[in-house]
């Protein structure tokens, strides 16, 4: 795993020259970084644009693959929306006191070996362990324990009979839906891991988590033909769409004839041959679960 993040000032890990500019700004924001622990805050003059704040970011945590995050934040109705990187933040924001933005994984490799970096890899890792506790990432109930024990792995090492008592696995939350049997299975896993890094563990994870369907997955309600609540999303795969707790459709790319917009409605067409497949199996309502 790579070093924290170390706790010097945002500002001092550029050259006086770069300070000097900076000090000038005008606007300011703060940053939720992935883990959570640690915000930061940056400053910005009214014509730059989002990829300057999202390069700034990044050069904070030595990232160098910039490709795969983007910068979200919220509006006064709790819309979530990307900070377009071509396009001037104040034209997309108003500021305020508490202009906010989080950092996080927009583009999910399909392969994430891929990514060249450990650093990239392991904000990947942490933006997945987000997925999976909120729910948007849903892993078989056969593959729970192997990807919380990959988990546990890189987070305390080996397994240690002296010091990982009975019930330690409690002490992280991993799922959504996390049960006692569930990290008895989690335990028993994480001994088998002996001699695995931490850097292997999260590798391993992140093998195992882009195999599945909603990997990537970002949801969004929206209104289908009968105005009913559905939630649509894309994938490296195609699109899935959600009714409750249901996945109706998964239209992989092959599969999509066209698709096109009118106002605020979005229609997608698959081709003639995606209809006959099993378009909607029955579901157990505890398998799959969106928030």
């Amino acid at each position: 795993m790579p070093q924290s993040v170390s706790g010097e000032s945002f500002f001092g890990r550029f050259s006086s020259s770069a300070r000097s500019s900076i000090a000038s700004k005008d606007h300011k924001a703060t940053v939720q970084l992935l883990d959570d622990s640690e915000t930061i805050q940056c400053e910005y003059k009214k014509n730059d644009t989002g990829q300057a704040l999202l390069d700034y970011v990044c050069d904070y945590l030595n990232v160098v693959e910039k490709d795969y995050f983007g910068l979200r934040y919220q509006d006064a109705n709790k819309h979530r929306y990307w900070l377009d990187t071509t396009k001037q933040i104040t034209r997309q924001v108003r500021a305020s006191p508490n202009l906010a933005f989080r950092l996080r994984i927009r583009f999910y490799p399909a392969d994430p070996s891929v990514i060249k970096e450990e650093i990239t890899r392991y904000q990947l890792f942490l933006q997945l362990r987000r997925d999976l506790l909120h729910g948007r990432l849903y892993c078989p109930q056969n593959e729970a324990a192997a990807l919380g024990a990959y988990i546990i792995q890189s987070e305390l090492g080996d397994y240690d009979p002296t010091e990982h008592k009975e019930g330690y696995v409690s002490e992280y939350k991993l799922f959504l839906k996390q049960t006692s049997k569930l990290e008895e299975k989690i335990a028993i896993a994480h001994q088998g891991l002996r001699g695995l890094t931490p850097a292997d563990a999260e590798l391993q994870f992140l093998k195992k988590a882009s195999q599945f369907d909603t990997y990537g997955f970002d949801p969004h309600t929206v209104k289908d033909a009968k105005q009913g609540s559905v939630y649509i999303g894309v994938t490296h795969q195609g699109i899935l769409v959600y009714q409750a707790n249901r996945k109706v459709h998964h239209i992989k790319w092959n599969d999509l004839d066209k698709v096109d917009y009118l106002g605020k409605e979005f229609r997608v067409y698959p081709k003639a041959s995606y209809f006959n497949d099993d378009l909607a199996p029955p579901v157990d309502a505890n398998e799959k679960t969106l928030n």
